[in-house]
């Protein structure tokens, strides 16, 4: 008895961190394949993970940096400002695969003939001097632009594209949307729509990804192949984040993703893996 009261002291004195459990927090584009990684690792090693998604890539950094994770999740390097933030933190980017954001728009514009739009489009669309589909070749109809949360690892990859730093972004007021499938579901269920997604998650059939023009109006496709030579733009790695060196189970899990079986899981999400990089 007096064991047990011993026991259940140090539970209580224990800091969540310490307690056994393995916290994760960050990206929902990351979140797939090493939500899956998880659900093996309880099955066949018994462990005790919480992961959650909240804020983002962001979410997933402020939460490392605090100490209020063992792993963050994200989807854009980390910055300086971030690095800056939390001077306590090492953090460490353990890269696991690589992805590209896309444009997605509704299946109204899409058939309205609406197949790629160029930078110089998109940074009028984003400041709100286009307005009408018309303008880039579409329906006349009007646009309805549903901006990623600032501060997501998808939004940052558009802005950095569009204006070579996030920091140049102007303020706007769109409406916005937080992880992949709210922004699927947005975009699906809204005459005119477009947004920034993830390039996986754009299934051809409810949202389409629109080619990117280049400078010599080229349309390149969010491809494997142009995701891994960097040719399309909006290219972007997929990273695991942990203060210092992994250790104890959040090593576990990050073994688990970089071996076969977990880059498996990287493919099996619509992910490039590290082998196919180049």
């Amino acid at each position: 008895m007096r064991i047990h009261h011993i026991i259940v002291a140090g539970m209580l004195m224990a800091s969540p961190l310490e307690a056994g459990t393995l916290k994760i927090n960050g990206s929902t584009t990351v979140n797939l394949p090493v939500a899956e990684a998880s659900e093996i690792l309880r099955a066949e090693m018994k462990m005790d993970i919480q992961i959650d998604t909240q804020g983002g890539s962001s979410g997933g950094i402020s939460m490392l940096g605090e100490g209020l994770v063992q792993l963050g999740m994200a989807s854009k390097h980390i910055s300086d400002d971030d690095r800056a933030k939390f001077p306590k933190c090492d953090y460490k980017e353990i890269h696991i695969g690589e992805d590209a954001v896309a444009m997605i728009v509704s299946a109204d514009v899409w058939d309205g003939g609406v197949k790629a739009l160029s930078k110089a489009e998109l940074k009028g669309i984003y400041e709100g001097a286009i307005k009408n589909w018309k303008d880039v070749g579409g329906p006349d109809r009007r646009i309805a632009f549903f901006n990623k949360e600032p501060g997501r690892g998808t939004w940052e990859v558009f802005v950095h594209w569009i204006y070579g730093n996030p920091k140049l972004a102007p303020q706007v007021s769109f409406p916005e949307v937080g992880g992949n499938e709210e922004t699927r579901n947005k975009v699906a269920s809204t005459k005119g729509a477009l947004s920034q997604l993830s390039s996986s998650w754009a299934d051809g059939k409810t949202v389409f990804a629109l080619g990117l023009k280049s400078e010599t109006g080229e349309v390149i496709q969010a491809t494997s192949e142009t995701i891994a030579t960097h040719k399309y733009p909006m290219s972007r790695p997929l990273f695991l984040l942990s203060n210092g060196a992994p250790a104890g189970e959040a090593k576990l899990l990050v073994d688990f993703v970089l071996s076969g079986r977990g880059q498996a899981l990287v493919k099996k999400h619509g992910y490039l893996t590290l082998a196919e990089l180049k």
